[in-house]
């Protein structure tokens, strides 16, 4: 297993935040993958994002203004929404083309629609706000059509809404926080408790999976006799976990025709940091009044991870040699598998096939 990669998988759809932190009228800056981005909604709705550096002096476009159809800018109407630099006033369009230079007078030739400042393909769907990064070489180009479609949540239809959203940083490349993410042999260690599980609770498990969108799901079974959370839900409840690249954790629980979904989504910051942001959506009414103790419940799985792969991250520092075994730390190796041959097909310029294979795994946890 290797933690120093130069790099993040590209062409590729990663979760940028929940869709009602961005209000309309508004911008918002963001580090992702290492890139500055400005994320801003129109006052019709329109989510769009830009690379955030101005091109005339490199100053952010996110502590500029946002202006919407209508709007006086320099004495002239602006005919649809802008992103105006706070330095010297260039305007540019929702798609990244440069709409404005007021400082230009009569004669000066200068062809505004060919200066732009790189723009992401985005969407937003489920209350989510998805942003797609290409290639390096594409961020001066024209936005290149993505290579796969947005995740699509499951279970939830297409106009939910997260009900409960928790997030935190972690100081560690992606790739540390995903693989704990998918460790299932962990929980009566790192969140070992009177409602969740024990090392005394410990017994041999087996779990069917196969190849899904873009990475692998643990089939639909009943929950783990030890798994106590799940019995405050009712019921008899049945769970489906998939993960999907670049690090995209779904969870969907059904109990009768009711469902609860958890999304967790691990997003790179910079090469050293990275968020992971956990957001539940429900149709059990009842969860609604009990939102207090379901974020509890979230907040200390969160910090327990957290503070794992901090201790973690002392034993790193001395660059020890790793290992992963089987059959517990297999989904890590599809993990890394999957990575390399999402890269060699986007480097041949070919479809991805997912390597993944139907198997039943055993573990003790």
């Amino acid at each position: 297993m290797s933690s120093d990669k130069p790099s993040f998988l590209r062409d590729i759809w990663y979760f940028a935040m929940p869709g009602a932190e961005l209000k309309p009228g508004t911008l918002r800056h963001a580090v992702l993958l290492g890139e500055p981005v400005v994320f801003g909604r129109t006052r019709e709705g329109e989510v769009f994002a830009l690379r955030d550096l101005c091109p005339h002096r490199g100053v952010p476009l996110s502590r500029g203004r946002l202006l919407g159809k209508g709007d006086k800018a320099v004495g002239e109407t602006v005919a649809a929404a802008e992103v105006e630099c706070p330095y010297h006033g260039w305007r540019f369009r929702t798609d990244g083309r440069c709409a404005a230079i007021p400082s230009l007078v009569p004669g000066q030739d200068v062809e505004t629609s060919r200066i732009r400042v790189p723009a992401y393909a985005v969407h937003e769907s489920q209350g989510v706000v998805w942003i797609h990064f290409g290639s390096q070489t594409d961020r001066l180009g024209e936005t290149p059509a993505p290579r796969s479609a947005t995740p699509l949540l499951p279970g939830i239809g297409e106009t939910a809404r997260p009900r409960l959203i928790e997030r935190k940083r972690f100081a560690c490349h992606v790739d540390h926080a995903v693989i704990g993410l998918m460790d299932p042999a962990h929980g009566p260690f790192v969140h070992r408790s009177w409602w969740w599980r024990s090392e005394a609770s410990i017994h041999e498990k087996a779990k069917r999976f196969g190849p899904s969108e873009l990475g692998f799901t643990m089939l639909e079974h009943r929950p783990s006799k030890n798994s106590g959370a799940y019995k405050i839900l009712g019921g008899t409840p049945t769970t489906e976990i998939a993960f999907r690249l670049p690090g995209i954790r779904t969870e969907l629980v059904r109990i009768g025709e009711k469902c609860v979904l958890s999304l967790t989504a691990v997003t790179p910051i910079a090469e050293e940091e990275t968020e992971v942001t956990q957001i539940f959506y429900w149709t059990l009414p009842w969860l609604d009044v009990a939102r207090p103790v379901v974020r509890a419940f979230a907040r200390a799985f969160l910090k327990q991870d957290h503070d794992m792969v901090m201790l973690q991250k002392e034993g790193l520092a001395f660059n020890p040699r790793l290992m992963l075994i089987n059959d517990a730390d297999v989904q890590a190796k599809w993990y890394f598998r999957l990575k390399k041959v999402w890269e060699e097909a986007r480097e041949a310029n070919e479809p991805f096939v997912n390597p993944v294979e139907p198997v039943t795994l055993r573990w003790r946890s």
